[in-house]
C-alpha cells in the first residue's frame, strides 16, 4: 500500500520539505509501507553468550523499504519469552542497518526482565534464551520518529546467553530536595535537606507548609522521580495535620515543619518515612548556663514564627561565652528523635546559616554576651545574634 505524502518530507537521505498542495503530483516523493523486516540471525546465536566478558553484540537487519532512502532509527528488543510479551528496549538508538548493542546494557536489561519474572539476586548467574527483535521508523531530520512508519522484524533467538546479575547496587540517596509553594514550585529555588550525622539514611529540614503543599525529589528537576503524599509513610508528631492536595504532601494549618526523612531500601526501591514534627529550634550548653549540655531545656526553646518569612527567635542569652576555636559559643539545634543533639546541629557564620551535617565539630564558634538572642530565617537562610 502507497501513501502521498503532502507536507513535510525529509531532505536527500530524509524527507524534503514540500507545500502541501490539494492534488497528486508527480515529483510528491511516496512512502512505501515496508511488510517485510529481517533482522539476521548473527552466527553466535547458538554459542554461550557470556554478556560479562563482551563489549558489544553485533546484529544486523535489511533496511525497511520506503520506497526512497529515509532516514530511519533502530532500536533493539528484547524478551525471555518467544512470543515477546514481556519485551524491553534496550536503552540505545542506532542509525544503520548494524546494530553494536551494549554488553552491559543489554545485560542489565535483561536482569530487570528475570527480576520482574520473579527472580532474586540469589538465581544468579543463569544461562537463558534470549529472544530478540528490531523495531525500525522512519525519523524527521530533527529525530523525531514519524507515525505510522514503524514496522517490527522477526525474532532471533540466542540460545544460550550467561547472565550475571548487572544491576548496581540500589543505595540511599546522596542528596535529597524539597519543593513547593514557598519557592514558587522552582526546583532551582528548592531546599536541600540535610542529612543527619552518623545516619546516612537520615535527612532534615525546616519546611513552610501550606494546602498547596510540597514534593521531595533526589534531583532539582521535574523528572517523574519526585515524592508526594501517596509515595512517602505519613509519621511524627503532627502527621494528622499533613494530607494530599492534588498528589502533594500539604496542610490545612499552614506553618513550619520540621521535616525529618527516613529513607529504606527495599529490594530495588527506596521507602520514605517522613516524619512531621514540631518546628522547634533549641539553645543548650554554656550560653544558657548548662554545662552539661542538656536536651531540650526550656531555657533555650526559641519562639516559633507564625509566618513564612518570620523569625525564629531565641531566649536571651544569660552566659557570656567567647567563641573561636576554644570557646564554648553558642550551640544550636533541632532535635531529631533517637540521635545526640549534636547530630542536628548547626551555627552563624558570617549571617548564613551552616549546617554541620556529616561533618565535623564546626568551629569558629560564635562568642555571645548576655541579652543577646538569635534571630533565624529558615526561608532565607539567614540569621543574626544581637
Amino acid at each position: 500500500m502507497k501513501k502521498v505524502l503532502k507536507s513535510a518530507l525529509l531532505l536527500m537521505m530524509g524527507l524534503v520539505m514540500f507545500a502541501a498542495c490539494s492534488d497528486d503530483r508527480d515529483d510528491n516523493p511516496t512512502i512505501t509501507t515496508p511488510t517485510e523486516f529481517i533482522l539476521n540471525t548473527p552466527a553466535i546465536a547458538s554459542n554461550n553468550i557470556d554478556l560479562a566478558h563482551s563489549s558489544t553484540l553485533q546484529l544486523t537487519c535489511s533496511q525497511p523499504n520506503y520506497g526512497f532512502p529515509a532516514a530511519t532509527k533502530y532500536n533493539v528488543q528484547i524478551s525471555l519469552k518467544e512470543d515477546m510479551s514481556d519485551c524491553a528496549t534496550i536503552d540505545q538508538n542506532f542509525y544503520s542497518a548494524k546494530a553494536d548493542v551494549d554488553a552491559s546494557l543489554l545485560a542489565a536489561t535483561l536482569t530487570n526482565l528475570e527480576l520482574n519474572a520473579g527472580k532474586t539476586e540469589a538465581d544468579f548467574p543463569m544461562d537463558i534464551p534470549v529472544y530478540v527483535r528490531m523495531r525500525a521508523v522512519m525519523t524527521t531530520e530533527t529525530g523525531d520518529e514519524i507515525e505510522g512508519t514503524d514496522i517490527l522484524s522477526n525474532v532471533v533467538t540466542l540460545s544460550n546467553v550467561h547472565l550475571l546479575y548487572a544491576l548496581a547496587p540500589v543505595t540511599v540517596p546522596a542528596h535529597l530536595y524539597v519543593v513547593g509553594n514557598f519557592c514558587g514550585w522552582d526546583w532551582g529555588n528548592s531546599f536541600e535537606f540535610i542529612p543527619v550525622y552518623e545516619h546516612p539514611e537520615m535527612y532534615w529540614r525546616m519546611v513552610w507548609i501550606d494546602e498547596s503543599g510540597v514534593k521531595i525529589n533526589t534531583d532539582k528537576a521535574w523528572d517523574g522521580n519526585e515524592k508526594g503524599y501517596a509515595d512517602i509513610t505519613v509519621d511524627g508528631e503532627l502527621k494528622d495535620k499533613i494530607s494530599s492536595n492534588e498528589g502533594n504532601i500539604s496542610s490545612a494549618t499552614p506553618g513550619w515543619y520540621l521535616m525529618i526523612v527516613t529513607a529504606t531500601v527495599e529490594g530495588r526501591d527506596i521507602k520514605y518515612n517522613v516524619q512531621f514534627n514540631e518546628p522547634n529550634v533549641w539553645l543548650t550548653g554554656s550560653c544558657i548556663g548548662d554545662s552539661s549540655y542538656g536536651e531540650l531545656n526550656e531555657a533555650g526553646k526559641f519562639e516559633v514564627p507564625t509566618t513564612q518569612d518570620g523569625d525564629f527567635v531565641s531566649p536571651a542569652i544569660t552566659d557570656a561565652c567567647p567563641g573561636g576555636e576554644d570557646g564554648d559559643g553558642v550551640r544550636v539545634y533541632v532535635k531529631i528523635p533517637n540521635n545526640e543533639w549534636w547530630h542536628s546541629e548547626f551555627l552563624l557564620v558570617g549571617d548564613q546559616i551552616s549546617y554541620r551535617g556529616t561533618g565535623g565539630d564546626q568551629k569558629p564558634r560564635l562568642a555571645c554576651a548576655v541579652g543577646q538572642k538569635m534571630y533565624l530565617n529558615f526561608s532565607t537562610g539567614k540569621g543574626s545574634l544581637k
